[in-house]
């Protein structure tokens, strides 16, 4: 062993050609397991990279995944308490649509309207309902004459009105055009729109 070990410390690294058969046999093999271990070894590592960077993105995503489920696990019973909220709001507003059979009382309501605040009713025209997807449509088209303020005071009216109506296309203008003596009266033309819900349709069928 020592012996080989004094051999070692005498060679002279720039004259590998006189060392001896068995140690540059032994340095080529070294060289050699060094040279392919660290070309497998890149060769490895080239190919798993993208694999190991995909495989981070995927952990993260679901980590990411599982801390938004956790999150609304542990609000589930106030998106339960909402969800409630909202279908009780949402049956209050069918209950304001009114039925088939309550249209008619509801034409008269809104004619009334235009009556009570004391405007002159010059058009009434229901049009043909117009289905959407869970209730109907009912168009008006409506003309009234009067004074500003109590047009005024027939869209407060309509707004008071206990079902759902909405105004559409109002326009105002002066009535009777130019040679007009009374320059306070005006005409307002505007469809009104109720709705009725469908479900009754839907169960009768």
């Amino acid at each position: 062993m020592n012996d080989l070990l004094e051999q070692l410390r005498s060679l002279d690294a720039n004259d590998i050609g006189r060392w001896p058969f068995a140690i540059r046999a032994a340095v080529i093999a070294i060289v050699f397991v060094a040279v392919v271990a660290g070309g497998f070894y890149l060769q490895i590592v080239r190919d798993y990279q993208p694999r190991l960077e995909r495989a981070e993105r995927e952990e993260t995503d679901l980590r990411r995944n599982f801390e938004d489920k956790q999150r609304m696990a542990a609000n589930l019973d106030d998106y339960r308490a909402q969800l409630e909220e909202m279908e009780q709001s949402f049956g209050a507003m069918l209950r304001q649509l009114p039925s088939q059979t309550e249209v008619p009382n509801l034409l008269v309501d809104i004619s009334q309207t235009g009556l009570g605040a004391g405007l002159e009713e010059k058009l009434f025209q229901p049009s043909p309902e117009v289905q959407r997807d869970f209730y109907a449509e009912l168009p008006i088209r409506i003309r009234l004459e009067g004074g500003y303020h109590e047009m005024g005071e027939f869209v407060s009216g309509i707004a008071a009105l206990p079902r759902i109506v909405t105004l559409h296309d109002i326009q105002i203008q002066r009535s009777g055009g130019r040679g007009n003596d009374r320059p306070d009266r005006l005409t307002l033309d505007v469809t009104a729109k109720t709705y009725r819900y469908l479900d009754e349709d839907m169960n009768g069928q």
